[in-house]
């Protein structure tokens, strides 16, 4: 079973056969992005973009106007996912006038922050600057996305790009947030109390793959989930935007305040303090950066850790004046999406979700 990836691959990385990550993501690969027929309509190619590899989609049927353009960035903890081929005959169809180019960005723990956002950006950067000349794309109507992991880069990217505006290039049109990961200042929020153990997303994991990203010191995940990294001065600061009360009611069901404020560890944070930047915690930005935020799409799901960071977002976003659109999956749980034309391991929500995020134009 895919639990037992992680043990597999151990005993062969003691054979001296492989390593133990690399095994898990071929294993992940080969499940989720396995080989499949080239829809009609479709041209793929395996590209560099300043480096970084690309996949790209290509609509092959004329067009009389410039066509519209994704740049995608996958899932997976920072540390799995590929660019693999999900495309079906549906996506094809309603993607006619879309090229969308997924990004193989470089992965922990070989790679810390900020490696996957850089080639994030640079291969953004470069695909703007020859979408026209090269894939007759409307640089002015390119956005950006990705689910989960790929989702925050996403919005880390938007934010970065909306202060080093250049004056050559358009920014993002939009960007398309996928059961996002926004913050790594409190994992005490509703949906993390009430998914903790959720596949296929646990609340610890959620601790673990932000450590990874950032540096790697996994040795003060407890202390994370006692909420001890922050200091108290910065939880006040954070309180306007990460309180519970700015979730629906239907939301915050269940979930328990701490009656205690946990002490702050220094230690701690001096480890972790870059992770509430918002280049890692997007959703922790000024006002005045997300103001700058194109118009937005967000997906959520009922059992997913992230649900909570997506509709404060959300609400952040909307307060800032940027044009939302926010979809939410009742029975949907985290990387549903990744299930879309998976044949046996297809979900309804898989379809309902993939539906929502290609009706956003």
């Amino acid at each position: 079973s895919i639990m037992n990836w992680p043990i597999i691959g151990q005993i062969l990385g003691q054979l001296g056969l492989c390593h133990q990550m690399n095994f898990i993501r071929w294993s992940r690969c080969c499940i989720m992005a396995r080989k499949k027929p080239v829809p009609s309509g479709l041209r793929i190619k395996d590209l560099s973009f300043s480096g970084v590899p690309v996949r790209v989609y290509e609509p092959t049927a004329a067009s009389r106007e410039k066509k519209r353009g994704l740049v995608y960035f996958h899932g997976g903890g920072w540390m799995f996912g590929c660019i693999g081929n999900i495309y079906s005959k549906k996506q094809c169809n309603t993607f006619s006038d879309t090229i969308v180019v997924s990004v193989g960005y470089r992965l922990a723990p070989e790679h810390r922050y900020p490696a996957h956002l850089d080639d994030c950006e640079v291969v953004t950067r470069h695909f703007l600057s020859i979408a026209a000349t090269d894939f007759g794309v409307d640089p002015r109507r390119v956005a950006v996305g990705g689910d989960s992991a790929g989702a925050n880069l996403a919005a880390a990217l938007c934010q970065r790009l909306s202060k080093t505006q250049d004056c050559h290039l358009p920014s993002p049109c939009a960007q398309v947030l996928i059961y996002p990961a926004l913050q790594m200042a409190d994992f005490h929020l509703p949906s993390y109390q009430q998914n903790h153990s959720v596949p296929i997303l646990f609340r610890g994991r959620a601790v673990f793959y932000f450590l990874q990203y950032l540096n790697g010191n996994t040795s003060v995940s407890q202390q994370i989930l006692e909420g001890k990294h922050v200091p108290v001065e910065l939880k006040r600061r954070y309180k306007k935007w990460l309180d519970p009360d700015n979730l629906p009611p239907q939301f915050r069901k269940g979930a328990r305040s701490p009656q205690v404020i946990p002490s702050h560890d220094g230690h701690v944070y001096h480890i972790i303090k870059q992770g509430l930047d918002p280049e890692i915690s997007p959703l922790l930005a000024e006002d005045d950066v997300l103001r700058l935020a194109p118009p937005t799409f967000v997906l959520t799901c009922e059992f997913d850790v992230l649900r909570d960071d997506g509709i404060l977002f959300c609400k952040r976003l909307k307060d800032a004046g940027v044009e939302v659109t926010w979809e939410h999956l009742s029975d949907g749980f985290h990387g549903i999406i990744s299930f879309f034309n998976q044949g046996w391991l297809t979900f309804q929500s898989s379809q309902k979700g993939m539906d929502k995020c290609l009706n956003f134009n």
